[in-house]
Parts: structure tokens; sequence; C-alpha cells
């Protein structure tokens, strides 16, 4: 019993493949970003809540703002842990980003070597082009006057005038 993609064998086939698609890479990222975000507020509400309960567990004996500053340790561990959130959901955006922008460049390092190469093949084999027939036609008007035109004085008078 062999399938051609046997997950159970490689664990890391299904992210292998959500890494070679780009649609599928930013649908993966988006579901952690709504999971990181999702832990962002809860860690805000928890930090909100600490800081009130912290700063009003007065010991008997405090002098004003003692218990102020013994809650500062445990907001700053607090704070550290929502700004990395934070540059953790702005990566995930960054990253989805790049990996789009990495694919429109991968098709135009594609195009833009086709079309080096054709110049490059025209180059060193250029087509021969013969010269365009120009039937002298007699007694037209031709499109520059000062050549081919009339050849004799009494042709003047089908001639444009300066």
């Amino acid at each position: 019993m062999s399938t051609e993609n046997n997950f159970f064998d490689d664990p890391n086939a299904a992210l292998r493949e959500i890494a070679q698609n780009p649609a599928a890479y930013a649908h993966y990222l988006a579901d952690f970003h709504r999971v990181v975000l999702d832990m962002q507020t809860k860690l805000e509400i928890l930090q909100r809540e600490a800081r009130v309960h912290c700063r009003g567990m007065h010991v008997e004996g405090d002098k004003w703002g003692q218990a102020y500053l013994r809650s500062f340790p445990v907001e700053k561990s607090l704070n550290d842990v929502l700004k990395n959130l934070k540059s953790v959901t702005s990566g995930l955006e960054k990253s989805a980003h790049k990996r789009h922008a990495h694919d429109e460049k991968v098709k135009e390092v594609k195009k833009n070597r086709k079309e080096k190469a054709q110049l490059k093949a025209f180059k060193n084999n250029p087509t021969l082009q013969a010269a365009p027939e120009n039937p002298g036609r007699q007694g037209a008007q031709s499109p520059n006057p000062g050549y081919g035109g009339p050849t004799s004085i009494y042709n003047l008078d089908r001639r444009e005038s300066a």
C-alpha cells in the first residue's frame, strides 16, 4: 500500500509542498498570523489585569510607590513578550510578501534571459533582407523632388516650387 505522496514517511512533505506554492505559503502564514494576533490580544488583557493586581498588592509597612516598583519586572516581562509578538506578526506579513515577490522575480529573470538569448542569436545570425525595390515611376511625383524628378527644364511644370 504505497502512495506517491506518503506524508507518513516524510513529515516535512506537506511543508515542502506549501513552500513551493506562493498562494499556499501566504495562506499558511496567514493562519499563523491569526493565531499570533489572538495570542497578542489575550496577552494584552493579561498584562492589564496583572498590572492592576500587582500595583494594588500593598504589603503592610510599604512606603508610597513600593508596590508600583515591585510590579515593574512583571510588567516588563509581558511588555517584552508583546513587543516580540508584534515583530513576529510583521515578520509573517513580510515573509508572505517576499515569497510572492520572489516568484515574480523568477518569472522576470526567465523572460529577460529568453529575450537576451533571442537578441544574441539574432546578433550572431542576422537575417539578410533584400533592399526594397524602388520602381522608378515615370512622370509621377517622387517623395523627394530633388532626386529622380524631371531632368529637363520643359518638365518643370509638374515639379513643386521651393
